[in-house]
């Protein structure tokens, strides 16, 4: 099997989570406005709840679907019956909480909502929703995640996140490129 492709495919349900909080986002921010000690935001605005919320319920239901059709062209599964479920919610919810710790720590060097903070904006929902998976389901994800595997997703995700980025901004999905 070409790992590219099972690269791409375990962190499917990781990919699609912020490009979904980014669609169906907005509404009350996961910090209720309030500041940190500091005196600038917690997270901002861009980190709503339903954008967290919708985010992880679209990475859960990709990989429900890729369940689905895993066995036709001989890709791995997240799991049978109910052991997938947290498999798909830790990768799912895991990515959204790397983005939310990357925001905080870039509210804490002053960077603004959107403003770039190159490697960090491209890897933080990767280590997000590989620490997550490591901690709920850690026989899956070294059984998956292979060093193979890891160096292509790392290499792969930069290239895809500012691909997504720029195609998510032409869409007005995103008020920056990047």
């Amino acid at each position: 099997m070409n790992f590219l492709i099972v690269a791409f495919w375990l962190m499917l349900p990781a990919y699609i989570p912020n490009n979904c909080a980014a669609l169906f986002g907005g509404g009350m921010p996961l910090d209720m406005g309030q500041t940190f000690q500091d005196g600038q935001r917690t997270l901002g605005d861009g980190k709503t709840f339903r954008g967290t919320i919708a985010g992880t319920v679209c990475g859960i239901l990709m990989g429900l679907l890729q369940n689905q059709i895993a066995p036709t062209f001989g890709l791995p599964s997240f799991g049978i019956g109910w052991e997938q479920l947290p498999i798909l919610l830790s990768l799912a919810l895991g990515a959204m909480l790397g983005d939310i710790v990357a925001a905080f720590f870039k509210r804490r060097l002053g960077l603004k909502r959107g403003a770039p903070l190159f490697v960090i904006d491209q890897i933080d929902f990767v280590m997000g929703a590989w620490l997550f998976t490591i901690i709920v389901a850690p026989h899956w994800f070294w059984q998956n995640f292979t060093p193979s595997i890891i160096l292509i997703v790392l290499i792969m995700t930069p290239i895809l996140h500012r691909a997504t980025n720029i195609i998510g901004y032409k869409m007005g999905a995103k008020r920056e490129p990047w």
